[in-house]
């Protein structure tokens, strides 16, 4: 299976001032795009991996030759979670969640304010380049981080929420 960009859901500039249209591009298409181009080398000529969704792959590292698999968790990984990033990002403002999902956050959490001060709090402990997470972990909610490319889904957690804390998704507009 060669894998693909993903378009974006909303315009570049759909999500200013908080994210401008100049990072926007260069975060999905160049960042991702890269990541796209190097698991599909990786994976050239591995029967191992014919036919397997990037779920599949990062979820059977270790059916894949030991030669590929730094690389499918970390470009299968960078194309995994930005792929599902751009899907939670939108220029739609919502205050909070509402249904089971609010229910779960507060059942978990004590409140909604409670989880956005833990999930924040999560997103500024990542040292280095990385990923906070919101992740059902069989029943559970959890906020865990993951370095560089990791993803949940490679520990068989459920992904709700993910927010990017790699520089390239903030940098040109922030420069901090």
């Amino acid at each position: 299976m060669t894998f693909v960009l993903p378009d974006l859901p909303f315009d570049y500039a759909a999500l200013e001032p908080y994210i401008d249209a100049t990072t926007m591009h260069l975060h999905h298409d160049k960042h991702h795009q890269t990541y796209i181009d190097k698991l599909n080398a990786s994976l050239d000529g591995v029967p191992q991996a014919a036919g397997k969704s990037i779920e599949q792959l990062l979820t059977g590292l270790d059916a894949l030759p030991e030669s590929v698999r730094v690389s499918v968790r970390n470009n299968g990984g960078g194309h995994y979670n930005h792929s599902l990033f751009w899907t939670m990002l939108s220029p739609e403002s919502t205050i909070k969640p509402d249904g089971q999902l609010l229910a779960d956050l507060e059942s978990t959490f004590d409140s909604f304010d409670n989880f956005k001060a833990e999930f924040s709090q999560a997103a500024l402990s990542v040292f280095g380049s990385g990923w906070a997470w919101l992740v059902k972990d069989n029943a559970t909610l959890k906020i865990v981080t993951t370095a560089n490319q990791d993803s949940p889904i490679t520990y068989h957690q459920y992904p709700l929420l993910g927010l990017d804390v790699w520089e390239h998704a903030y940098y040109l507009h922030y420069q901090n």
